[in-house]
């Protein structure tokens, strides 16, 4: 009788637990409707950092005109009346057959190192005031914030990655996106989710952003464009290749260039591929920082077997290498990789080229390669980069998404500007994270599973893991 009645129970319990799951899991839509109060304030840059500030915003097309009001900080509120107002350009976008209004101003004539607080609006309807501290014009460390890509469920669980972020270094002086940062590039809501990820926090750090192959679409003529969101919502640099606005561009911060590619518009296109090489490499050769760092959404070494980018890779690697480019910073891969390209058995203290970082900040997660370039690499796990820069070394950082330490290591420089990379294994208290997705578990044939626990093997021999 007692057996009867605990499978019973199991079965209503059971039942009960899928129910529940369901309700927990299930996602729906949420939308975010413009109205005449600002909403997805946003800084980025559009000149220097240390003498400019741009921000961007949103509102419905009832404001014909937005403006801004900028004052250096001061802890009294008695600042408002005297803050000097600024007249945005605003852009009339229909999206989803609806009209929205997108508003960009760009402070300039700012002082270095200083601090500001501004808010935006139409001069009835305000954004609340937000504070920035403008870049030194000296070459002072920098500390940044860097993600993979978002992509999916934003709201839920990528919140928890840039918030956690923001945690770890509330003094960022940028974040960075490789790319992917929704699902699907013309879909408001998958926006929405990411500006309300974010909230206030865009409004103090700027954001600097490349696209990913989730930011594209084919319009009626089956051209591939970028999302009709990008260009309205995003104030970045036109500094870029021809026809790639504010999609490739770089910028310089505190003795370090920065440069974002457009690795979709190269991945689908020779000619485009070549112009931004050619671009990148005048870009390299007048360079005058002592630190260099690339971006792009499409990893030069992937993380996941059969998604090699050898184009990509042979066009650029050896530009990378040509002008002692730093870091290359990536997404795509839904894992987390970082290495170098160095034959197994040599010494990688001394790289003869950059360190490459594939990593993942979303909940989208694939099977992990385990490839011979890997340094360390972690599976099924979200993440986040904090990275510093100063004259003679760069320290970088990964941090789960409960901010446990996962990775670390620095690059130090010389007088000669070679690297010496140091391996920081000491102060990591968390193992490698190499199991498959338990979803993968399931699906994978058993041809699959052999081929992954060989790889695995042979990634744990390599560097002696127990």
């Amino acid at each position: 009788m007692r057996a009867v009645f605990s499978s019973s129970f199991a079965g209503f319990f059971l039942l009960i637990l899928i129910s529940t799951n369901s309700t927990l899991f299930a996602q729906k839509s949420k939308t975010y409707p413009p109205s005449p109060f600002p909403d997805r304030v946003i800084l980025g840059y559009k000149g220097a950092p240390a003498t400019s500030q741009a921000v961007n915003w949103r509102t419905d097309s009832t404001v014909a005109k937005g403006i801004a009001a900028i004052h250096e900080a001061d802890p009294s509120p008695d600042f408002v009346p005297n803050a000097k107002i600024v007249n945005a350009l605003t852009q009339a976008v229909k999206l989803d057959g609806k009209l929205v209004h997108y508003h960009e101003v760009n402070f300039t004539d700012l002082k270095p190192s200083t601090q500001y607080v501004y808010r935006v609006g139409d001069g009835e309807n305000w954004s609340e005031w937000f504070h920035f501290t403008t870049a030194s014009d000296k070459n002072e460390p920098v500390s940044f914030l860097y993600f993979g890509d978002a992509q999916t469920e934003v709201r839920s669980l990528w919140s928890r990655a840039i918030r956690g972020a923001y945690s770890t270094l509330p003094k960022a002086d940028f974040m960075i996106h490789a790319g992917d940062l929704i699902n699907r590039s013309n879909e408001d809501h998958e926006w929405g989710e990411w500006f309300e990820a974010g909230g206030w926090i865009n409004g103090m750090i700027p954001n600097l952003s490349t696209p990913g192959n989730h930011e594209y679409f084919k319009d009626t003529d089956h051209d591939l464009k970028v999302s009709k969101h990008w260009r309205p919502q995003f104030a970045l640099p036109e500094n870029g290749p021809e026809g790639m606005i504010e999609t490739a561009y770089f910028i310089d911060y505190q003795n370090n260039r920065f440069i974002f590619l457009n690795s979709e518009e190269a991945d689908n296109s020779i000619r485009a591929m070549n112009r931004q090489a050619e671009w990148f490499e005048e870009v390299v050769k007048t360079n005058p920082n002592r630190w260099t760092v690339v971006v792009h959404h499409h990893p030069v070494y992937s993380t996941k077997q059969g998604r090699s980018n050898d184009r990509w890779r042979r066009k650029m690697e050896p530009l990378y290498k040509k002008y002692n480019v730093d870091i290359v910073l990536q997404g795509h891969d839904h894992s987390y990789g970082r290495g170098l390209n160095m034959p197994v058995g040599e010494s990688r203290q001394t790289p003869d080229g950059p360190i490459y970082v594939v990593s993942v900040s979303g909940p989208k997660m694939y099977d992990i390669g385990l490839q011979d370039w890997m340094d360390r690499a972690a599976s099924n796990t979200q993440l986040y980069q904090v990275i510093t820069i100063d004259s003679a070394k760069l320290a970088f950082k990964a941090f789960t998404v409960n901010g446990d330490l996962y990775d670390s290591f620095e690059l130090n420089k010389d007088d000669k500007g070679k690297n010496m990379l140091v391996e920081l294994e000491g102060t990591l208290q968390m193992k490698e994270r190499l199991e498959l997705p338990e979803r993968y578990m399931k699906t994978f044939k058993e041809a699959d599973l052999k081929h992954y626990n060989e790889r695995f093997q042979e990634y744990k021999k390599r560097k002696a893991l127990k």
